[in-house]
């Protein structure tokens, strides 16, 4: 196109060229997506109570609901020789410490010696009815080895050790992750100590916060 003085017009090009515009929003748009991603995957690191579980009555729940307190999780048995020993020590540290701060999260288990082979429902009966047991129980399951339920292959994971008796128990800080573990042969009365020191920085923390 010729200008009035008989020059050729010339249309200013752009500074980027439009065909690139697309590919490069394209890219943009994948990396907002992977690093939306990336931070979800950080946010959603699994701990002691992201899972679920089946409770003794047969109703699946949220370990969720247990977040900001401290749980001792062991594997209980009806008829060992730690039996009576430890359901008693545990039923007193519930009464000393708990529920607000502090529960005994109980899973009943055959693994061992099958020493716990009765039904749910007679497992419950018999903790509560000879110990007064008033913390939280679960069903019955597999605690070690490949049949293990995912809550205890993360105690497992967390700790590199995995029971191999009966009332192998697990101390879980209020944030979900595992502070000791501790065998058959350890009393509750040697852990109290440990699980009293996690409670007193509760409380501690929520009368900083008031």
């Amino acid at each position: 196109m010729l200008d009035p003085e008989g020059s050729v017009e010339h249309q200013p090009s752009p500074s980027f060229p439009r065909v690139l515009l697309i590919p490069l929003a394209m890219l943009l748009a994948i990396a907002a997506l992977l690093l939306l991603a990336f931070s979800a995957t950080r946010q959603k690191e699994p701990d002691f109570y992201t899972f679920k579980v089946v409770n003794i009555r047969g109703k699946l729940v949220s370990l969720e609901k247990y977040r900001g307190s401290v749980s001792l999780v062991v594997n209980v048995a009806s008829e060992c020789g730690y039996t009576d020993s430890h359901y008693k020590a545990l039923q007193q540290l519930q009464r000393d410490l708990g529920p607000y701060h502090f529960n005994v999260l109980a899973f009943p288990c055959n693994q061992f010696g099958q020493q716990e082979p009765d039904s749910n429902r007679e497992i419950e009966s018999f903790a509560r009815r000879t110990y007064g047991a008033s913390f939280p129980m679960f069903s019955k399951i597999t605690v070690s080895g490949a049949g293990a339920i995912p809550a205890y292959k993360y105690l497992i994971e967390s700790t590199g050790e995995e029971p191999t008796w009966n009332f192998w128990k697990y101390l879980v800080g209020p944030n979900g992750k595992v502070v000791k573990a501790w065998d058959s042969t350890v009393s509750v009365e040697e852990i109290r100590p440990h699980v009293t020191e996690l409670v007193r920085k509760i409380i501690l923390k929520k009368k900083d916060e008031l």
